[in-house]
């Protein structure tokens, strides 16, 4: 991957704050998503369960 091209995403974490900062780094098409901000549920290793990804800086 492209390291000047990647996002990161990190998770909120469940509401005791258990898994809060894991991250995925993915790729965004920043000619048609450039002002949106990526928000996902994916899987928390951690928790073992789906939580909120929210776009931070790198």
């Amino acid at each position: 991957m492209a390291q000047d091209k990647l996002i990161r995403l990190v998770a909120k974490g469940d509401k005791d704050g258990t898994g809060k900062g894991h991250t995925y780094y993915v790729h965004k098409n920043r000619k048609t998503l450039a002002q949106m901000k990526f928000a996902f549920r994916k899987y928390n290793p951690f928790t073992r369960k789906h939580e909120v990804y929210s776009e931070k800086k790198k």
